[in-house]
């Protein structure tokens, strides 16, 4: 399962902790999806990433259409930065993503983030656009995974969604759903 309700504060909690992090405040009424994660992700998939019993990091996605998704609410708690759960959490995301027939991944975020900007960069994404202070990226998922090999290392400790796993060889339990399903 990859979201448990039980998880839910502890995981709007790690959230919001970056925003608040990053843009020194905090408007908790700008995250309507933090208040019921299992409905507003029901059409897609939300991971929670787990290192020795502990929550330190999110990710989701979303279909924008049947071949393309979006990769949202990608956090890693603050004390457990560059230890690469992003990048296993984000890997995880975009494997359960090609194997259910995506072509395609989008996300975009505020250009001022420099950091996580070179970090989308350096796992493959390719910026196509800067629009109204936003930066927007795309990653082609076969190119990805049978034309790079990515990311085959030991995936050590890490736990997303409570199954242990290494890099981008994660098989996540789901359906893909239509962007145009209820």
């Amino acid at each position: 399962m990859p979201f448990r309700s039980e998880d839910r504060d502890a995981v709007r909690n790690l959230i919001l902790a970056g925003q608040e992090e990053h843009w020194g405040y905090l408007d908790a009424s700008k995250n309507p999806d933090l208040r019921d994660i299992e409905a507003f992700y029901a059409q897609g998939i939300f991971l929670v990433a787990w290192l020795d019993g502990t929550i330190v990091g999110t990710g989701a996605f979303l279909p924008r259409s049947d071949d393309t998704l979006a990769i949202v609410r990608m956090s890693v708690a603050k004390s457990y930065r560059r230890q690469g759960i992003g990048r296993r959490t984000l890997c995880a995301l975009c494997r359960q993503a090609y194997e259910n027939g995506y072509k395609s991944v989008i996300l975009e975020m505020t250009e001022t983030w420099h950091g996580v900007i070179a970090f989308y960069q350096a796992f493959g994404f390719q910026i196509t656009h800067y629009t109204d202070g936003d930066v927007y990226f795309v990653l082609g998922l076969r190119e990805f995974f049978e034309e790079t090999k990515a990311y085959q290392t030991d995936g050590g400790s890490l736990f997303v969604t409570h199954v242990p796993f290494k890099a981008c060889h994660l098989k996540v339990t789901g359906e893909k759903k239509s962007a145009n399903q209820n």
